[in-house]
Formats: structure tokens, sequence, C-alpha cells
């Protein structure tokens, strides 16, 4: 994804800090739950334009390991922030799923974000989808195809939306 993507990643990062112009906390892990800042490991990052830019710039050069599987960056993000008196969204953006199970991954994430008091799971989760795969030659359509599936299934079991886009260029 960062050889191809990425710049669109960028624009959509921007996109969604800007759906939300003052949170309380912003955190940004890897599929792995690995954290973008160490100096921020189990803790919000302040929500500052500082650290907004902060991300941005970051993500021009982050290149963190990847499984092609989000489910252990969800589970971590679930157990290590959620809170009863917030409302936390997840977003999980990618485009390729290689592991061996959808269903796995759905019921892992069921497991642990389980409806609360309020009837509600914990978090939302919403999902962007990039196609890389389906624009380059030798892609991979069918782990592709699979993170799709699996990304609209986790965002609707989820409270949320996935949007799969059409082209690599930021709009």
């Amino acid at each position: 994804m960062f050889n191809f993507a990425w710049p669109r990643l960028r624009q959509e990062m921007i996109n969604i800090l800007n759906i939300y112009p003052s949170v309380k906390g912003i955190q940004v892990m890897n599929d792995m739950g690995g954290y973008m800042f160490s100096t921020y490991r189990d803790k919000w990052i302040p929500d500052t334009p500082a650290r907004r830019k902060a991300i941005i710039d970051r993500l021009a050069s982050w290149t963190p390991f990847s499984n092609s599987s989000p489910v252990e960056g969800v589970q971590h993000a679930i157990r290590r922030f959620y809170a009863p008196d917030r409302k936390i969204s997840l977003y999980v953006l990618g485009d390729d799923f290689t592991g061996q199970s959808i269903a796995e991954v759905l019921n892992s994430v069921e497991k642990i974000n389980r409806e609360g008091r309020s009837g509600q799971q914990l978090v939302r989760i919403h999902t962007i989808g990039f196609p890389v795969h389906f624009m380059v030659k030798g892609g991979n359509l069918e782990t592709a195809s699979r993170f799709a599936a699996l990304m609209r299934d986790l965002s609707y079991r989820n409270g949320g939306t996935f949007v799969g886009l059409n082209g690599l260029k930021p709009e």
C-alpha cells in the first residue's frame, strides 16, 4: 500500500481529522497495534493543531510492519481505549486481507466489542478500502476482494460505515 496509495491515505487521514475538528484525544496505530508515536503508547495524543500536523507529516515516512489483518490492532485499541464515559470511533484503512478467515476476524472483534449496558457496541468501527490491487499490474485481486468483504461486514456489525474508494488520486 505504501508504494501506491500512501498519498491518498494521507488525504483520507486529513479528511477524518477534519470531520472531527475537536476531540478529546487521537491515537494512530497500525494493524498490529503498534503506535505511530511511542511516546503516546497506551494514552491519547492531545488534540492540538500541532499534533494533527505531526500525524500527517509522520504518515509521509511511517512504514510499520503489517500482516494485512486488522484484528490485533482493533483488539488492542478497544481494550486500551474504551471507556464507558466516551464515544469512541475506530477507523481501519487498508487494501488487502491475507488472514485465514473473515469469519474468525468478525467473531474475534465481536467478542471484544460486545454490547454494553446501553445496547450499543463499545466502539464504532468505520473502514476505508483503497483499490490498490485493482489498479496496479499484478495486483492481488483475491486479497483485495477479501479485504472489501471483511471491511464491509466489520463496519456494518460495529455501527460504522465502509467506504470503498474508486481511485488513488487525492480529491
